[in-house]
């Protein structure tokens, strides 16, 4: 496929990076949930 087909077929590779769409909060949600787990963890684990 030419690079003219594909911008006319709307075709694009996904590289797995941050995407623009609807999921950013969900994907911050779950990353600072992520980080409060984890600060628990530690602290009741008594490594800080």
């Amino acid at each position: 496929m030419t690079d003219i087909a594909a911008r006319r077929t709307g075709l694009h590779s996904r590289t797995g990076g941050p995407s623009d769409g609807e999921d950013h909060l969900l994907e911050q949600l779950l990353g600072w949930s992520l980080v409060v787990v984890l600060a628990l963890l530690t602290t009741q684990l008594g490594l800080f």
